[in-house]
């Protein structure tokens, strides 16, 4: 085992030459990978710790063994120095650091800057004038919300040219879910005080005073024997329940918080995120970050957080289970991050601790169910190799398919399922190049392995890493295409199984090929159900990829072959006849009417259609 010495005397080297900043360090291996990045109020202060300290854990000793190099980045002030860590663990997933996983962005009701504003859902930034609520923890649940919505207060959902034109009702307003703007059914005015109503209920979420004043017009409509309107009004007062019932008004009077705990077992660690706006429960999100199994809970939530905020909208309250070491240096950052003021705190007694130990008690059966789901995964996994007789522990396992229709769009897909489950990340596609190979599913399956391991060997690490086996989709000859390729590329050792459905093609008779030998299993054995399901994974992938890139063809203009007629051009005649069809039906005249459509222009486009 190699010394930790070594990435002692490195630092010791470099020591007097670093400034007393605050700043980010970075540790690399002989391949100039990132090890492990931390920060510094003070950096020569930080890493003479690594130096002077005799009992290091084991996990630090191990970095320190594979240490080379030693870089260093100095900022303005410590916060800088948090976001800028945050901001390259994310980046470069440094081995040696705790890593948030699965990080994402999160939907958000929006509202547009309209004269008749319009309800949609958002992902990403925040860059169009208009109100966002939110984050939700789902598309689902953010989708649910705004079709609720749209039935208590009739928001608009059509587009803006359908607002413009004023002519045609859209559909939405027969079914109750809108109240008409696009065919003039309703004034300015009148649907401000809609979209004032749900800025209410988003907002601050008084939901009871809404409902107070829907059973009042319900009465009255009543009273004034208007059944109809009084029955449209008893609809909208049970979506208001539904939805306050789905969104779980919380007794903590929580108007913007993020509940954030989490639970340690055996060696790994879930958090669950409660988002909770307008005093309502928004959904919560569970995440496995990766780190050492001997770090502290403590010191995960601390990365966490700091990673979890760093592209994301910040809460004014961020409430914890536990204790976080740099608690005042978050919320400074985080503070003038979002210019307001963020307080972190933890929940010690009363409604707030009965939210926090929901939050627990769900990170723990999340994580019980990560586990058995990782061990199970573990022992199908142990399963392939009794069963193919192959010497290597399998932990990685990339699944191939194709997609073409007689030879058109021709994509191949590549899926990747790990312990502990399928790794999206790993998925790619590849758009079939050579033309002989469009229609031959064994010259496809040649060119996509021959491009995955290619790539691989020549960058060295940095690309894929390799799979323990490759499962094809298909029998004999793909399994021989397969091995051929690899057995070219001097990669002998990475063992293939390509699997093909029976007689009639159905599911449960599949019989797999691997070195010579052709294998059955029996119908109910859990390994075929296991291997069925990432092989149908690999045909839906490959399958929407075609689809998307048939889809990208067949939107592809007859107008994008007229020179002279960009972007800009193409929607103005498109937005006006409504296809490119109906532009090349049309007269001169008819294409001269058409806005930013100069005379030389339309001459262009309608000698095209006609020499």
């Amino acid at each position: 085992m190699l010394s930790p010495e070594i990435g002692k005397d490195i630092i010791r080297r470099e020591l007097n030459l670093i400034p007393k900043l605050p700043g980010v360090y970075r540790m690399l291996n002989s391949n100039n990978e990132i090890l492990y990045i931390g920060k510094a109020k003070n950096l020569p202060n930080r890493l003479k710790s690594y130096v002077s300290e005799k009992n290091h854990i084991i996990r630090t000793e191990r970095m320190l063994s594979q240490t080379r190099k030693l870089e260093i980045t100095t900022t303005v002030n410590e916060s800088e120095a948090l976001l800028l860590e945050a901001n390259l663990i994310k980046k470069f997933k440094p081995k040696f650091n705790i890593l948030l996983k699965d990080d994402k962005s999160f939907p958000y009701i929006f509202i547009s800057d309209h004269k008749f504003p319009r309800i949609e859902r958002h992902r990403g930034a925040k860059n169009r004038p208009g109100k966002y609520y939110g984050p939700f923890a789902s598309s689902l649940a953010v989708n649910s919300a705004i079709k609720t919505i749209q039935r208590i207060f009739l928001l608009r959902s059509c587009t803006d040219k359908q607002i413009e034109d004023g002519q045609k009702t859209c559909f939405n307003y027969f079914l109750k879910r809108c109240s008409g703007p696009c065919g003039g059914k309703i004034s300015v005015e009148q649907y401000a005080k809609l979209v004032e109503a749900t800025d209410e209920f988003l907002s601050k979420g008084k939901s009871r005073k809404i409902q107070k004043t829907l059973s009042s017009q319900m009465e009255k409509a009543s009273e004034d024997l208007d059944f109809e309107k009084a029955a449209i009004l008893r609809d909208k007062i049970k979506s208001l329940n539904i939805i306050q019932s789905s969104l779980t008004v919380s007794e903590a009077n929580l108007i913007e918080a993020d509940v954030i705990a989490g639970y340690k077992e055996s060696g790994k660690t879930c958090i669950q995120v409660f988002f909770y706006r307008s005093k309502q429960n928004w959904g919560n999100q569970a995440f496995f970050p990766k780190h050492d199994p001997d770090e502290k809970l403590k010191d995960i939530l601390n990365s966490f957080i700091s990673q979890f905020y760093e592209n994301k909208a910040v809460p004014r309250q961020i409430i914890v289970s536990e204790d976080i070491k740099e608690k005042n240096l978050i919320e400074k950052t985080l503070s003038n991050k979002e210019k307001k003021n963020i307080k972190i705190s933890n929940a010690k007694k009363g409604s707030r601790l009965r939210i926090i130990s929901l939050a627990i008690k769900n990170a723990k059966n999340s994580l019980n169910r990560k586990l058995y789901e990782s061990q199970n995964n573990r022992d199908l996994l142990d399963s392939i190799s009794k069963k193919f007789n192959i010497e290597n522990s399998i932990s990685l396992i990339e699944v191939y398919d194709n997609s073409h229709i007689q030879g058109t769009n021709s994509v191949g897909a590549l899926i990747t399922y790990g312990e502990e489950g399928f790794i999206k990340k790993r998925y790619r596609k590849f758009n079939i190049k050579n033309d002989d190979f469009k229609q031959d599913d064994y010259g496809m399956i040649r060119e996509v392995l021959s491009r995955r391991f290619k790539r691989a060997i020549q960058e060295k690490g940095k690309y894929l890493s390799f799979p323990d086996l490759i499962l094809l989709d298909g029998g004999k000859g793909q399994y021989s295409s397969g091995r051929e390729t690899m057995n070219d590329l001097g990669l002998n050792e990475i063992p293939i199984i390509s699997i093909a459905k029976g007689k009639f093609r159905n599911s449960g008779n599949e019989t797999f090929f691997h070195n010579g030998k052709d294998y059955k299993f029996s119908k109910n054995d859990p390994t075929l159900f296991f291997l069925q399901r990432i092989r149908d994974e690999a045909h839906r992938f490959a399958i929407s990829a075609h689809r998307a890139k048939r889809k990208r063809a067949i939107s592809k203009s007859l107008l994008d072959q007229i020179n002279g007629i960009g972007g800009i051009r193409k929607r103005a005649l498109l937005n006006h006849f409504g296809s490119a069809r109906a532009v090349e039906s049309a007269s001169l005249e008819e294409i001269r009417t058409v806005e930013g459509i100069e005379e030389k222009v339309a001459k262009k486009i309608y000698n095209y259609f006609h020499e």
